[in-house]
């Protein structure tokens, strides 16, 4: 009996120190603005242009013409407004705007979270890739 009851603790101890490990592993800072760089490379650009600029391919054929994306801060007083950047890429924003033709973009809300303050000093969970395009997104501007 002794040695089954030490069996169990050790088995406990194998599986709570591997769980540990793999927290361990996940990373848990704010991405590098050439992660979103990519992302938006691929998500984006054809609408907002390669640099943001809103001339991408499809610009020409699309109203409300997609916006600047490098006069985000110019246009909010030179500051980056976070969560409303956020919202408006997750779609949040968009379910109460009528003729806006930006989709949604579900896939940027899987994965990880890491700890991103949007402006107002609290960490809030955010899914990596949207937060590596908010970094990308905030590292474009011409203030």
């Amino acid at each position: 009996m002794i040695g089954s009851t030490g069996g169990g603790a050790i088995k406990f101890l194998a599986i709570f120190g591997a769980a540990s490990f793999l927290v361990g592993c996940v990373e848990t800072e704010m991405p590098e603005p050439a992660q979103g760089q990519a992302l938006f490379q691929a998500n984006c650009a054809i609408c907002h242009g390669a640099t943001g600029a809103g001339d991408g391919v499809l610009a020409n054929g699309l109203s409300p013409a997609p916006a600047n994306l490098t006069l985000i801060s110019a246009r909010n007083n030179d500051h980056f407004p976070r969560a409303r950047v956020l919202s408006a890429i997750d779609g949040y924003t968009r379910m109460q705007s009528a003729g806006q033709n930006m989709p949604e973009f579900g896939l940027l809300l899987l994965g990880d979270s890491v700890p991103v303050d949007v402006g107002d000093g609290v960490l809030t969970p955010t899914p990596r890739p949207l937060a590596a395009l908010l970094a990308y997104l905030e590292s474009i501007q011409d203030v």
